[in-house]
């Protein structure tokens, strides 16, 4: 992919301030912050919109693959932005892309996929019914 999408490419925003902890000994945010952004933005959609509990919900998402392109560095302190949209919707996975912006500068570029799973069972289950509509207001190209 070589095209960066912009900040109207995505469903939803949340904004996450830099921590001082972050920052690594180079002066700029470690690349595995990264991910922590990624869970948090997917993990905050999924419990307000989707009704996910993670504590006691016979489902939850186990994350099977992600990566992330880098384009900028960002440093504390500054808030970032990490927007969210679904790429791929299957019966029991998602596909998650995860724009890192600084204003409206794309800074990283991650996926994030999920599969639901039986909590007990740890098998594959379709995504529970208000999870599966929460996902599908994110669909986006």
């Amino acid at each position: 992919m070589d095209e960066k999408p912009g900040r109207a490419a995505f469903a939803y925003e949340l904004a996450i301030p830099t921590r001082w902890a972050d920052n690594d000994v180079y002066g700029h945010v470690n690349n595995t912050v990264y991910y922590r952004w990624f869970d948090t933005v997917i993990n905050t959609w999924l419990i307000a919109e989707g009704g996910l509990d993670p504590a006691t919900g016979e489902a939850i998402g186990l994350c099977v693959e992600s990566g992330c392109r880098y384009f900028a560095p960002c440093a504390f302190p500054e808030t970032v932005i990490a927007a969210l949209r679904v790429t791929k919707l299957g019966t029991s996975s998602v596909r998650y892309e995860v724009g890192i912006f600084r204003e409206e500068q794309l800074v990283a570029l991650g996926h994030f996929v999920h599969v639901f799973v039986d909590r007990a069972e740890r098998r594959p289950t379709p995504h529970p019914p208000r999870i599966r509509a929460c996902l599908e207001r994110l669909v986006r190209g």
